[in-house]
């Protein structure tokens, strides 16, 4: 089969950061079978129609007025079950070293977690095309060693090719930053009760049936990678 991921980010600024203000880093995927991308392109569009979202929506814009909207989504990406997934990888700042195990080189350990959020999800015999939140990077080639990384570790999958795209094209990629949006305020436990965000996370969990917290390897729809950073899962 062909798959999508779409990605973004939340809090990468917290790799060199030297007076964190959250405890996690995290990226985060949008999976689903290429085949359905139109439908559920078509599905956000009228979603957006419904409640009148112009341009870009995404986790910094979730406020009372647009929560409905934001609900939807929620309930749309609960309801698509195996078809559409998210998984996410959150790093904590106080266990990270950069000097010791990323040459002390913050893009290049940014993109190594990426990686590693990306690779365990690849399974054999399939085509992966996967789109990443535009950013400028000091090295330029870094997504095509990302590509060609998955690549060496996946030998029967096909990694088709790993680019930038702008999250203002891409409404999917606007989906995959609620998402990951919502992982990170749960993990960082930096969302007001009461607030807008906090209650477009109850709303997911709700319609996910459990809380948003790390979880096993094995969790399908919704998998939260806390990494240990001393080894292991």
């Amino acid at each position: 089969m062909r798959f999508e991921v779409y990605c973004d980010e939340s809090r990468p600024d917290l790799l060199c950061s030297r007076r964190p203000t959250a405890r996690y880093m995290v990226i985060g995927g949008l999976w689903l079978p290429a085949e359905e991308r139109v439908r559920m392109k078509n599905d956000i569009h009228a979603l957006r129609d419904k409640h009148h979202i112009g341009g870009e929506f995404k986790w910094q814009k979730v406020s009372p007025s647009k929560l409905e909207f934001y609900r939807d989504l929620a309930d749309w990406f609960a309801a698509m079950g195996d078809n559409l997934r998210f998984r996410c990888i959150a790093v904590e700042h106080d266990k990270l070293d950069l000097l010791r195990f990323h040459n002390d080189d913050q893009e290049l350990g940014f993109y190594k977690f990426y990686y590693q959020m990306l690779h365990h999800w690849i399974l054999d015999f399939n085509e992966y095309a996967v789109f990443c939140d535009f950013k400028s990077n000091r090295v330029r080639t870094r997504l095509r060693e990302l590509a060609r990384c998955l690549a060496n570790a996946n030998l029967t999958s096909d990694i088709v090719n790993v680019q930038a795209v702008r999250s203002s094209e891409s409404v999917l990629m606007q989906a995959a930053d609620v998402l990951t949006g919502i992982a990170a305020g749960r993990l960082n436990n930096n969302l007001r009760a009461g607030s807008a965000k906090w209650g477009l996370a109850t709303h997911l969990e709700q319609a996910l049936g459990r809380p948003i917290r790390a979880t096993y390897r094995s969790e399908q729809k919704f998998n939260v990678f806390v990494i240990d950073l001393a080894g292991g899962w």
